[in-house]
């Protein structure tokens, strides 16, 4: 008897809670070095200490987040090198970042956003199920209105929903055959603070679910994240191997902390 032929390896990076700055240049120093080949496509699973607004990378500052009120509630706020829009994370009791850094050539040759979209989600919805989550898959969105200020304003095209409410959000951004994708997974859910936190949007709470109110419990951030993992492997035959980052890596993300994320140029956002 022979052993059944392996998928594709991928890496599986899960890191420690971090700030706002260093989480988005670890997933920029991972496209950087994909796009490069000296880094692997790779599904990481991560959370914010302390709790942090990541705006998408073209979202205006100042106008739909309080900024006053992240100050004194001691939120972070961070511009994602990914589109899209707003996003609370609050911490690993109630919400679990994921990225994906690849090339068409990891996903069999996908290519193009809604596509590369689709392929991410099938996996999300698999592992989403397996917790016993009633998700589903929302199809092409159509409709021409503006961007919502709040992520979970409204559903995207093959993003996942409970019950007609948006429970996933996510965000792209490619360059060249490499692409790096954000999503956020609402574990529960801190009303009065998205109430405080997005003014301007009539009720931040209207259109979003949580895993704890499709499951009837709050599921741990390991648990949901193993389970995530799991759906990748089964829906697209992928063998996930933990590792760490990279020495090179590493450096890179000290740089791009230094230079970009933490800074105030970044920040305020493009001209």
């Amino acid at each position: 008897m022979t052993d059944s032929p392996r998928g594709p390896t991928w890496r599986l990076l899960v890191t420690e809670p971090t700030d706002g700055a260093t989480n988005m240049a670890i997933d920029e120093a991972l496209s950087v070095g994909r796009r490069a080949d000296s880094s692997p496509p790779t599904l990481r699973f991560f959370a914010w200490d302390p709790p942090t607004v990541s705006l998408g990378f073209g979202q205006p500052l100042g106008r739909d987040v309080d900024m006053n009120a992240c100050r004194e509630l001691g939120v972070g706020i961070v511009r994602r090198p990914t589109g899209g829009s707003a996003v609370y994370h609050d911490g690993p009791e109630r919400e679990l970042t994921y990225s994906v850094v690849a090339a068409a050539e990891d996903l069999g040759g996908v290519v193009g956003l809604l596509e590369t979209y689709h392929w991410i989600g099938r996996a999300l919805l698999s592992g989403l199920r397996s917790l016993g989550a009633p998700a589903e898959m929302v199809a092409v969105a159509g409709g021409e209105e503006p961007t919502p200020a709040f992520c979970f304003a409204r559903t995207g095209s093959y993003e996942i929903e409970v019950g007609g409410r948006k429970l996933v959000g996510s965000a792209q951004r490619r360059r060249g055959g490499t692409f790096l994708q954000h999503g956020s997974v609402l574990l529960g859910v801190d009303e009065d603070r998205l109430r405080t936190l997005f003014p301007t949007t009539a009720d931040p709470l209207a259109t979003l679910t949580t895993l704890e109110v499709a499951l009837g419990h709050r599921p741990k951030f390991d648990d949901v994240a193993a389970a995530l993992a799991a759906g990748f492997e089964r829906e697209h035959g992928l063998e996930l191997r933990p590792e760490g980052l990279s020495a090179d890596e590493a450096a890179t993300v000290d740089r791009l902390v230094r230079d970009k994320y933490a800074s105030d140029a970044w920040l305020m956002g493009p001209a």
